[in-house]
């Protein structure tokens, strides 16, 4: 049953164009191996069917230019071949909706990675929801986790975010300056910072200042 079902999928591969689509996210690598991967579990594809690309797994997958052409060029009953599933979106969610766009297009999807399984078809279509729901629980646990810290350092009493640019002493000079007229270039250029900073220096040290100075009146 097994041999006829190979059979079967072999014979139907011979009928459809197959595309190939390797991707690496810097110039110092190559998509060689991938290229050899995918021959290798004999999918035979012409040359002009091999589409590559330099470009970070960080971009989606309808933002990648070479991955975008090649979709103009995909058409129903063709094969598209990748070796492993982030070839095809940046992370779960972009991986389905990718496979989603192609499967609706009548294009199927093979991952050499879960064993050449077409993504489009029944068993393809429940690997890939079982994969979404185990990068959704990896999430919720980041986001758990993150939080978690979060709460932990501020009962610490730790300060969260980044360290201020200026020191007390330099906000209440800055203020000092500003009040005899010293302009926010001169003063950034001084202190060593933008002038977004002497801006928020001078206006938290004068929020700070205005309730002890109306009580002075």
């Amino acid at each position: 049953m097994q041999h006829s079902a190979l059979r079967f999928r072999y014979m139907e591969l011979l009928v459809s164009r197959i595309f190939a689509y390797a991707r690496v996210s810097t110039t110092d690598q190559t998509t060689d191996n991938q290229v050899r991967e995918i021959e290798d579990a004999h999918f035979a594809i012409e040359p002009r069917r091999v589409v590559v690309e330099t470009v970070s797994g960080s971009v989606a997958a309808m933002e990648r230019k070479g991955f975008a052409k090649l979709l103009d060029r995909l058409e129903p009953g063709d094969v598209l071949v990748v070796t492993k599933l982030d070839r095809l979106g940046r992370n779960a969610m972009d991986v389905r909706a990718t496979v989603g766009r192609l499967a609706s297009t009548g294009v199927r999807v093979h991952c050499l990675a879960l064993g050449g399984t077409d993504l489009t078809s029944a068993a393809g279509k429940m690997t890939m929801t079982v994969i979404a729901a185990v990068a959704e629980f990896e999430r919720d646990l980041l986001i758990e986790r993150t939080q978690a810290g979060l709460s932990r350092a501020k009962a610490e009493g730790k300060r969260l975010g980044r360290p201020p640019s200026l020191t007390g002493q330099q906000r209440l000079e800055v203020l000092e300056k500003r009040s005899s007229g010293s302009s926010l270039g001169l003063l950034a250029k001084e202190y060593g910072v933008s002038r977004a900073a002497i801006q928020r220096a001078t206006r938290v040290e004068g929020s700070a200042r205005s309730p002890a100075t109306q009580r002075d009146l």
